[in-house]
């Protein structure tokens, strides 16, 4: 394996991603349904994306952070995506190191943005349910791009280190990476130098954003559920409730799989490899393809839409 050397540290020419260890013969096969569930979330996301940009009167807070997530699904799964295909099918294994990196800035910077998206979109509910006359006052276009660019200025502000800290440190001489993709804390396994401090800064920005982030996220819904408590009629109870069932749907889709992968990454001790290769790869994946499915079924103004578009007529 070829080394470039710097200034203060000594990189690999490239990486070798091996896919999922311990299914090499079955990986041919396993590539399909992430194909097709990898389309299946261009396709939506894309779909989605274009209802909100050519309907005006889905120029709405709730459909304005809808747009940004989409746009993050769909940064977050191709940034992981093609390449994985491209091991699983015709065995391009090998990544450049700076490919590398860039595939860890983006995964890791769009899985902030897209936990910050979420925490937006939990903000905008208990505005629209708890104060429901001041919603559009409150949650102007303005207010939410500001806080549409500080989710944004956040994740990559965050995760910009992990790249400059990794970039500077020397590497071993094994450059096999045992999985489909560069994360941060696989890249970081290959270096020959005291990792404390990147694994501390890991650890401080994951439980920073994620613990933030849900945070807020827990007390909008349960602020959420006293005013919903409080509505007169079970009629309304339930309209209430049922604004905000995609929401709640899409962030146990997210964190869920998201908490799980962080976690078997730094304390594995009984899970197999190929179980925790399989499931981090489909939290990449699974999300983005889920998120426009749950809110083309529930969300009455986005199906409405589809239906116009795809089947030529009215709902």
């Amino acid at each position: 394996m070829m080394f470039t050397s710097g200034n203060s540290s000594s990189h690999p020419v490239s990486f070798i991603l091996l896919g999922i260890p311990g299914l090499e013969n079955s990986q041919f096969w396993i590539a399909f349904p992430f194909c097709v569930m990898y389309v299946v979330a261009i396709i939506g996301n894309i779909t989605v994306l274009h209802i909100i940009r050519t309907d005006h009167t889905l120029h709405e807070p709730m459909y304005l952070f809808l747009a940004m997530l989409a746009i993050t699904d769909l940064v977050l799964s191709s940034s992981t995506q093609p390449k994985m295909l491209a091991i699983f099918w015709f065995h391009a294994q090998e990544i450049e190191y700076h490919a590398c990196l860039i595939q860890v800035f983006f995964i890791h910077a769009f899985s902030s943005v897209e936990s910050g998206v979420l925490m937006a979109m939990a903000l905008d509910r208990y505005v629209a349910i708890c104060f429901p006359l001041r919603h559009s006052s409150i949650l102007t276009p303005s207010a939410v791009g500001k806080l549409g660019a500080l989710v944004m200025v956040r994740g990559l502000l965050w995760v910009s280190p992990f790249c400059f800290m990794i970039s500077r440190m020397p590497f071993c001489s094994s450059q096999v990476i045992p999985q489909s993709y560069c994360e941060h804390m696989a890249v970081l396994k290959l270096v020959c130098a005291d990792t404390r401090v990147n694994r501390a800064y890991g650890l401080f920005v994951a439980f920073s954003v994620v613990g933030f982030d849900m945070t807020v996220i827990s007390i909008s819904y349960v602020m959420i559920l006293r005013t919903v408590q409080g509505l007169p009629s079970s009629e309304a109870r339930l309209k209430a409730f049922g604004t905000c069932a995609s929401h709640v749907c899409v962030i146990l889709a997210f964190y869920i799989p998201a908490l799980f992968t962080f976690l078997t990454h730094r304390f594995r001790h009984h899970v197999p490899r190929a179980v925790h290769i399989m499931l981090a790869n489909l939290y990449l994946l699974v999300p983005p393809m889920l998120n426009p499915i749950i809110y083309g079924v529930r969300t009455k103004q986005i199906r409405e839409r589809v239906i116009q578009g795809y089947c030529g007529k009215d709902p």
